[in-house]
This record gives structure tokens, C-alpha cells and sequence, in this order.
């Protein structure tokens, strides 16, 4: 465990507003956040710290700054004295200093730069306390305020003109017909009607074309009536990790109101976790009523097609180990369908020493391997899934997230390490039986 670090915090500043505009604008975001489930956790808190054990940053820095809890000190202030039952006495008797411009300053690297919003704390608190949600809830003051990272500022940016941090959508036909010559597979693009709507996520459009050709080869095998759409194809949400959610609920309807466009019954999502968490389980909120679609994560898909023998898959007979995605697993609830897909894949799993809905995130959800400033600590807390990995002595490394196996990539890099992160997609693409 590293020392406790005493380096300034860093953050960034977007537009012109006063300090004074900022704070109020994060205070007004934060006051309307106080529904009854927000309340109740700002109100249940023992302050016994198990969810800093949790954290991965707080455990692999040693730092208690990192304590989960404690990133959302601007956000408990301001139930204190806007929301709680006893707010008006609170303000009246100055008992909770309202946040300033330096505290959410501050606060912008433990919730931008230190929380990949996992989950790992809401898992382990004795209360029931949804930190993770809270953080993220938070955040959405922190947009308003201005007061985002500048890298996440840009792609925000590039999302709102574009549809995706990626690519404007009248250019992925063009890409598309690059990704299936390079890998001689067809991809259908902006077909008038379809059953299934095909998304990606950005690093498939650019160096992981290879899982997007893979999905494109199994959707073939079984004869699927798919697309991808100019309409709607990127499924990373920028503005769900940001808080911007007015840029979060264009992005989901995208998708939904572009599979509704042409007949989809099914969307499916790209190996990506925060995709998973907006379009799975927030895109309702912004219908008021059950989905029109079925949408479901590449990882279900794939199970699925295997239960029910669409496909079959050579065995491969190695040993392995698996990355659970914090989105996907412990936020989604998909443990058991990877676990499944690697089995009929023949292999042996040798299972993290925590693993499952207890497993530690990769160090890069939330946004933050795209952060860039945040980069030394993230690496810190590569560390800790690295060796956990070797202590498993397994011959394979596999994930299911793309935006984790980059991350995990980034920091093999960085350690010289040699046990590259492979996904469960390509690995079913790769060996399909005859």
C-alpha cells in the first residue's frame, strides 16, 4: 500500500460562469435529486467505513480521501440544508456550511477521477446504501455546475453534434464497408426494416473492429434479419458517466426510437458495461412505461444462442480466468451467462480471488479511462487486479466489456505485462463449430 498522497486535487472549469452560478446551479441539481430513496440513504449512513475496504482506489492508495462516503460529502450538505427534515433549522442556525466553489473543485477528482461508479461499495454497506447511484447523481451537479473533466467535456461535445464520441453517424456506412472488407464478413447498414438493431460501442469502430465483424459473422451464421443504422449505433453513453442527462436521454432514444423506426424487436448492446446500464436498465425512465424493445447485452445473446443451439462452439480445453464487469455484473446481474458461454467453450475456470459480484472493477469504468489526468491512479489500481490474475496461474485472461479490456490493456502496457485481456465474443466467433 502506497502512502497517503498530499498532491493539489486536480479539476477543470467549462464556460464562462461566475463561482457563484456554478454552485448554485450544482446546488439546485443536487436539491432534485432528494426523491425518498435518495433521502433515505443521505440519512442511513453509520459512517462505519467498510466501504472503504470496498473501493479500490482507497485500497490501493492507502488514502482516505478515497472513501467512498466521502466523495459524496457536497451531496449530503446539501440535503442536509435544502432537503432533510430539518432543513430550515439547519440553515437558520448555520449548523452545515453550504458547499463553495473550492469544495466541488475538489470534489470533482473523487467523483470524476476516483469513482468508476462499480457498485463494490453499495455491495458491501450494512445500511443498503446505493453509493454508486448516489455518485452518479451527484455528478449531474457537477454538469451543471461546469465543473467536468476536460477530456469527458470533449466528448460530450462530440456526442451531442455527432450521436457518438466516435464517429458522425453519416460516416459509418463508409466504415462499415471498410471493417467488413478488411474481415470479409457482410455488415447490413440503414436496412428500412429488421428484427434486431445492432450497436457499438466506439473502439469498435476504430481498433477493435474485430469484435464488430465477429458479431457481424455469428448474426450471419444463424440467418438473423439485423442492421446497423445511421439512426442510432453507438451505445457507450457518455452522458450517463458525465451526468449530462440531457445528452443521456437523446442517446437512448436513439437506439430505442431507431429500432422502433424499422420493426426491430431487438436491440443489442456491444460488449460495453455502461451501455448495459443505460440502455438495459435507464432508457424506461425516459418512456414513462415498459420498453418497445427487447434489449439485451452481447453477453446474453451469445448465452442464448448456445441453450438454444443456434450455434455451437468448439472446446477449447484451457484453463481460465475471468474479469466480471462491474455494469454487467455486479450492476446487471449477468454472473452466471459468461460463466456459462466459457464452459461451452471447454474451458476450466479458475475463479479470481474476488470474483463475481464482489470482483474489483477494472479501474477504467465511469469514464474514467478516458480521463485522462487520471491516468497514475489508475494504473495504481491495476495493480491490484494483475496480481490477482497471476495468483490464479490460469493460461487465459477473459472479460466481456470492451471499455474494460481497454483498460486492462493500457495497463498491461504500462506494467510490461504479458497476459493479454480476450473477449468472450471473439473467442465464440472464433470457434465456431461446422
Amino acid at each position: 500500500m502506497n502512502t497517503v498522497t498530499t498532491t493539489a486535487p486536480a479539476f477543470d472549469q467549462q464556460g464562462e460562469q461566475s463561482d457563484e452560478v456554478r454552485v448554485d446551479a450544482a446546488m439546485r441539481s443536487f436539491v432534485s435529486e432528494f426523491g425518498v430513496t435518495a433521502a433515505l440513504h443521505m440519512e442511513s449512513c453509520v459512517r462505519c467505513g467498510l466501504c472503504a475496504q470496498a473501493c479500490h482506489f482507497h485500497v490501493a492508495t492507502g488514502d482516505a480521501k478515497y472513501t467512498p462516503i466521502y466523495k459524496l460529502e457536497p451531496f449530503r450538505r446539501a440535503y442536509l440544508r435544502e432537503a432533510s427534515p430539518f432543513a430550515p433549522l439547519v440553515r437558520a442556525l448555520g449548523l452545515v456550511k453550504k458547499p463553495s466553489i473550492t469544495d466541488l473543485q475538489h470534489w470533482q477528482e473523487l467523483l470524476y477521477d476516483s469513482c468508476n461508479m462499480c457498485g463494490r461499495c453499495t455491495v458491501v454497506c450494512p445500511m443498503g446504501i446505493d453509493i454508486a447511484e448516489l455518485v452518479k447523481e451527484a455528478r449531474h451537479g457537477m454538469f451543471k455546475a461546469g465543473l467536468v473533466p476536460d477530456r469527458l467535456a470533449l466528448m460530450d461535445r462530440a456526442a451531442r453534434q455527432w450521436g457518438s464520441t466516435a464517429t458522425p453517424g453519416e460516416d459509418l456506412p463508409d466504415i462499415l464497408a471498410e471493417v467488413s472488407a478488411e474481415h470479409g464478413v457482410a455488415i447490413p447498414c440503414d436496412l428500412a426494416a429488421a428484427d434486431i438493431l445492432v450497436t457499438a460501442a466506439p473502439a469498435e469502430l476504430g481498433e477493435h473492429t474485430k469484435a464488430l465483424a465477429d458479431a457481424a459473422k455469428i448474426l450471419n451464421r444463424i440467418g438473423a434479419s439485423w442492421t446497423m443504422h445511421q439512426g442510432g449505433f453507438d451505445a457507450s453513453n457518455i452522458g450517463f458517466n458525465n451526468g449530462d442527462l440531457e445528452l443521456q436521454e437523446k442517446l437512448t432514444r436513439a437506439l430505442i426510437d431507431t429500432a422502433v423506426k424499422i420493426g426491430a424487436k431487438t436491440v443489442i448492446l456491444p460488449e460495453c458495461g455502461h451501455a448495459y446500464g443505460a440502455a438495459r436498465w435507464e432508457a424506461a425512465k425516459w418512456y414513462g412505461e415498459a420498453l418497445p424493445v427487447r434489449v439485451i447485452h452481447m453477453t446474453e445473446f451469445l448465452d442464448e444462442l448456445i441453450a438454444s443451439q443456434q450455434i455451437r462452439v468448439n472446446r477449447i480445453g484451457e484453463t481460465v480466468t475471468f474479469h466480471d464487469p462491474c455494469q454487467i455484473v455486479r450492476r446487471g446481474g449477468l454472473e452466471a451467462a459468461a460463466r456459462r458461454v466459457l464452459a461451452a467453450l471447454g474451458f476450466e475456470l479458475i475463479e479470481l480471488k474476488d470474483h463475481g459480484v464482489t470482483g474489483y472493477c477494472c479501474g477504467g469504468g465511469g469514464g474514467v479511462v478516458s480521463n485522462q489526468r487520471a491516468t497514475p491512479l489508475r494504473y495504481q489500481v491495476f495493480e491490484m487486479k494483475k496480481q490477482q490474475v497471476e495468483a490464479t496461474g490460469a493460461k487465459r485472461f477473459v472479460t466481456s466489456c470492451g471499455q474494460c479490456r481497454i483498460t486492462l490493456e493500457m495497463g498491461s502496457k504500462h506494467a510490461n505485462w504479458d497476459k493479454p485481456a480476450e473477449s468472450l465474443l471473439e473467442l465464440v466467433a472464433d470457434n465456431l463449430a461446422d
